[in-house]
Parts: structure tokens; sequence; C-alpha cells
């Protein structure tokens, strides 16, 4: 028999598992397809960071903000459904300034922490610098101490609920997408190579592959791949007690006396091979904001393609002329922390047909006009490859 579910997700990332796993909760069962193993692009190489309060458009922070609220739930309830957790965590971080014109942000950033439930800041003077963490550059003018973000493990938090999911009974296979079955106005299948899964419903979470699919639908959906560079160093000595953060570098505090240093953002297409050049200015900045970094020792070097969209925001929701194809992509830098947020949203949509949560600015609609005319029957679009 030809092989059915009711809702596919194509994409295997942080956001398309996140929906998997809250539409099994709300009773209904998902296939994730996923070429290349859950987890296995951004989502995996991700620092991991949720920071919901600074990072993007002012207008995303209310979505942040529940996305945020959604993890802290979600940490509990993964390790009970897997018996693992993803290294999660609430954490401190140090934001420091070099130059006086970098001080009035950190100032509007102290507001923002001060005047939002569970987080915290202050000021640091260079003494107060200096005395939490020596190996600070001596250069540094002051420091914004903040406390309340959280972090995981991106990767173990995908795979986590990707497993989540299928306690609820979701499967996730591996496939190829090259296209949608179309008939009388809906998508009635997902077509890989040499297959075709029937379905009542689908979810595009294909990171900064979405774009393949404005073929299929007749839609625009402008979203780039930003390529990012992580390396992870192990710094002799102490480990770091806190995350640390100027205006172009993040040392992130991992286990094992891991420092990451995070990151670049370069549109350089979908390549996504790790680069000496970025490899080189990561050790630079990292090195004037600590100077030990100097002998640190590389431990792997990461690269990987964020989704962005010309705003920066999200696109979630219906696609534009279709009742039953939901986008699910564009969560550029702040992936991992929305993914929770974006999940629970559009299982909400397909399961309730609205949302309480914050997506209003997401709405694929925003972007316009089609880009083309969908088809009646049967289209295939290029292929959902890497």
């Amino acid at each position: 028999m030809p092989e059915t579910s009711d809702v596919v997700i194509v994409g295997g990332g942080a956001v398309g598992c996140a929906i998997a796993y809250y539409l099994g909760r709300a009773g209904v069962k998902a296939t994730v397809i996923e070429r290349d193993g859950i987890g296995r692009h951004a989502s995996g190489y991700s620092a991991g960071g949720l920071n919901p309060l600074h990072g993007y458009p002012e207008s995303l922070r209310p979505l942040g903000l529940e996305s945020f609220t959604l993890h802290l739930a979600l940490w509990d309830e993964l390790s009970r459904l897997t018996g693992r957790a993803c290294q999660q965590r609430i954490i401190s971080m140090v934001m420091v300034a070099f130059v006086e014109e970098e001080l009035p942000g950190l100032q509007e950033l102290l507001g923002v922490y001060e005047t939002t439930a569970g987080f915290a800041a202050h000021w640091l003077e260079p003494a107060e610098l200096r005395e939490l963490e020596p190996r600070i550059a001596p250069v540094v003018l002051r420091g914004l101490y903040v406390y309340g973000n959280g972090v995981v493990d991106s990767y173990l938090y995908t795979v986590l609920l990707a497993e989540a999911a299928q306690h609820y009974g979701a499967t996730v296979r591996a496939g190829n997408v090259r296209g949608l079955q179309q008939g009388h106005g809906r998508v009635t299948g997902v077509l890989l190579d040499n297959d075709t899964i029937a379905c009542d419903q689908v979810v595009l979470a294909m990171g900064p592959w979405a774009g393949m699919a404005e073929s299929w639908l007749g839609l625009s959906i402008p979203v780039e791949p930003l390529k990012g560079e992580i390396l992870r160093m192990h710094l002799p000595g102490p480990a770091l007690a806190h995350d640390f953060m100027s205006a172009d570098i993040l040392l992130c505090s991992r286990p094992g006396n891991q420092v990451w240093c995070a990151s670049t953002e370069e549109r350089r297409g979908f390549d996504q091979e790790p680069s000496a050049s970025a490899r080189q200015l990561l050790q630079q900045r990292a090195m004037r904001l600590m100077p030990s970094m100097a002998e640190a020792i590389l431990v792997q070097h990461t690269a990987c393609l964020r989704p962005v969209a010309p705003d920066w925001l999200p696109i979630v929701g219906r696609a534009p002329g279709w009742d039953n194809v939901y986008l699910a992509t564009g969560g550029a830098k702040k992936g991992i922390l929305l993914s929770s947020g974006i999940g629970k949203a559009v299982a909400d949509l397909i399961t309730a047909g609205h949302t309480s949560l914050a997506i209003a600015p997401c709405a694929p609609e925003r972007f316009g006009a089609t880009c083309g005319v969908r088809g009646a029957e049967c289209g295939i679009g290029r292929p959902y490859a890497r």
C-alpha cells in the first residue's frame, strides 16, 4: 500500500522536529523527512544560545520570550520522554565595551534586562571585570553582567525533539524530496526520489533551502543562506565561569574547558566548508577580547548555513493560496531559540486553525504576490538537495 501520513514535515532540523513533537502532543502523527540526518545542518552546529532579549528585530521579542518559556518547559519533558538531557542550563554573560560609542547600546540592554521577569543585569567597572575574569583584555572600558539566558547542546536538543515526537507516534525517515503532488487546488502528497507519501497537510521546514519550494507552490519564499563558522577551542587553565561578548565576538563557555568562538556572518551561497579566513578572523577577535585565547587549542572548526529572510524575521504560517501547506523557516541566528515557538504555533494552526503565539510579524503574506501559477495536478520542482 502507498505510504500515507496525516502531516508530512519536510526538514529534520530543530523547527521541523519541534513541529512534529507538538503535533504528537496534540494527537496528530507526523512524518518528518530529512535527507542528511536529524540535526545535521545548522541545528546541529549552533552555539545553542537561548537569548530572547537581544540579537533580532524588536518586533520578534514577544515570540522570542514565548519561545524561551516553552524551552524551559521542554527541558524536563524531553528528559522524561527520552531519558537524556540536552545539557540545558541558565547562564550568565558579560557584554563588554571597548570604546565609549558602545556604551549607549549596553545601557539600553540594561533597561531591557532589568524590566523583564526572570532576568537581571548590572554594570561592571574595569576592576570588577578583572576580578570576575583576570584574563579579560585590560583595554576593556566597562562590562554589563546579564543573567537569565539559557543554553542547550543544539544537536542533542534536536535529536531529543525527534525522539520525543516518535514517542507520540511520529515517523522519522530519510528521503530526498523532489516536489509536491497536487490535485484539485490542494497538495495531496510529497514526492520523493522513488516514492510518494500521501498526506492531508504539508509543512515546509527546509531552512535555507526553502526557496526550492517556490516552483512547487508558485510562491515567493525569499530565504537565503547565511554562512556562520564557529571555532571550538580548548582553553588551558580554569574554565570560563561566564560567556563573554563584545561587538564582534562571543566566547561561549562549554563543558570540558572548551570555549566556542562564535561566529561569522557571510553570504557565500550554499558553501558549507570551514574556511581559513574565518578561522583567522575569529582567532583575532577572540584574542582581542581575551588575550589568553592565543594559548587555546583548536578542537573543531564548524560551518553551517542559517536561513535568513530579507527583513530578518522568520516565515511562519499557512502558505498564501494554499489551505493545507505551511511554511516554517527563516530563524536566522535565533533558530534554536525560536524553534519551540514556531513548532508550537504551526502545530496550533494545523490542529486548531489559530495560535495565541506572537507570529503576526512572521506572516508569509508580507512578501506580496506569488511568483507563478500553481499546478493543477502534479508539479515537480527542483530537488530538495544540498
